[in-house]
């Protein structure tokens, strides 16, 4: 990470200044989700389209 450059939360836009931030790979690329929101990776990650390349291919977690 550059001086400049602040990580934020893919789904809710907050940067590491305001919540704990997740860093992960997916495809190539970085990405980062607040600690809030890592729920929704996992078990919603339709909420996540437009924001994360192909997430409509991961299969949420089913507890039952």
């Amino acid at each position: 990470m550059t001086e400049d450059q602040v990580y934020t939360c893919i789904h809710c836009g907050r940067d590491n200044t305001e919540v704990p931030l997740i860093v992960f790979n997916y495809k190539d690329g970085n990405f980062q989700i607040c600690s809030e929101h890592f729920p929704v990776l996992i078990h919603r990650p339709h909420e996540l389209t437009g924001k994360l390349p192909d997430v409509e291919n991961l299969n949420p977690v089913d507890h039952d």
